[in-house]
């Protein structure tokens, strides 16, 4: 795609710069590729046990299998491109790619909040109703609810690449490390502020609305398990809610320290900036599928299996 500046000048390339201050990119890269290696395999395995064992063909497993999807798409959606830049220099991305790049990137982070919010709502209808759970919360329509959550998420953050594309380019360099509607907006012609007030809305809502949505589920949860008279059933709920609140907690709190910081006026260095959002995206992706595994019965049992036959068939070797 040619992108025509206000000289004539056709910008075909646009080039990162966010990790240009980097003292030790190699080793930096070293590192990103390996945890982002350990989150895809993690992620993947995740999603085998569940897909393999009909037993696991259950909602709350049909939730963990979409959450680690979801991980994949939004970890893959910037990684691969920080690691080029840091391993291999390769800083330059077309424009339609990366508007694209933009977009899953946008989007994965959304539905990593809706996925989130789907499995409070499901924790919380599991333990506050649970006879009538099994009828009204079956596979299909769990199923059914995935998917319309990634046709309304893309529906609603298809405004960003709409808003982009009209617009003339004016710059060839992308401030940050990988294109997100902020380091796009800064390359065209046009004043940022009016657009970064409409992603402001966007994300705001999104984030408001389903952390308010979450926080909901867990009052009512908490409320329901004050009220049970066996400590069996309580340590049950506790259990399994202790997973899910740990995933909230690694996804949510580096989201709010960086908009927070940024609302109250508190200026990040492009380190600081960039280590928040590379925080943001790689841990979560890192964390939720060694939470479910060592966390969850079932797959904790099926992949202590898994390793106890290959120490087994090492040892007749």
């Amino acid at each position: 795609m040619l992108v025509q500046n206000d000289s004539g000048k056709a910008i075909t390339e646009l080039a990162f710069v966010g990790f240009d201050t980097v003292e030790r990119p190699l080793a930096v890269g070293v590192v990103m590729l390996i945890l982002y290696t350990l989150a895809i395999t993690a992620n993947t395995a995740n999603i085998c046990f569940i897909v393999m064992d009909k037993r696991l063909h259950q909602p709350m497993y049909i939730f963990i299998c979409h959450l680690a999807i979801v991980d994949m798409v939004y970890c893959t959606s910037s990684c691969p491109t920080m690691i080029g830049i840091l391993l291999f220099g390769s800083k330059t991305i077309s424009y339609k790619p990366c508007i694209l790049q933009m977009f899953v990137f946008h989007l994965g982070a959304a539905m990593e909040m809706f996925a989130i919010a789907v499995m409070a709502f499901d924790r919380f209808f599991a333990i506050g109703s649970p006879l009538w759970y099994p009828s009204v919360m079956t596979n299909f329509r769990c199923f059914l609810i995935t998917v319309l959550l990634w046709l309304v998420g893309a529906s609603v953050l298809s405004i960003l690449p709409a808003s982009l594309v009209p617009l003339p380019v004016c710059y060839s360099t992308l401030k940050y490390m990988f294109c997100d509607y902020a380091a796009i907006i800064r390359t065209t012609c046009v004043d940022p502020e009016p657009y970064f007030n409409n992603i402001s809305v966007i994300t705001t809502c999104i984030i408001i609305g389903t952390f308010g949505f979450i926080c909901l589920s867990y009052i009512k949860i908490v409320i329901v398990v004050l009220k049970m008279s066996i400590k069996s059933d309580k340590k049950k709920a506790i259990h399994t809610c202790l997973s899910h609140v740990i995933v909230i907690v690694c996804f949510y709190a580096p989201t709010f320290i960086r908009v927070v910081l940024t609302r109250i006026g508190v200026v990040l260095s492009l380190e600081e900036r960039n280590g928040l959002m590379v925080g943001s995206i790689i841990g979560p992706s890192l964390v939720n599928p060694f939470v479910y595994c060592f966390r969850t019965e079932e797959i904790r049992k099926k992949l202590f299996k898994i390793f106890s036959k290959f120490d087994t068939t090492e040892r007749r070797k």
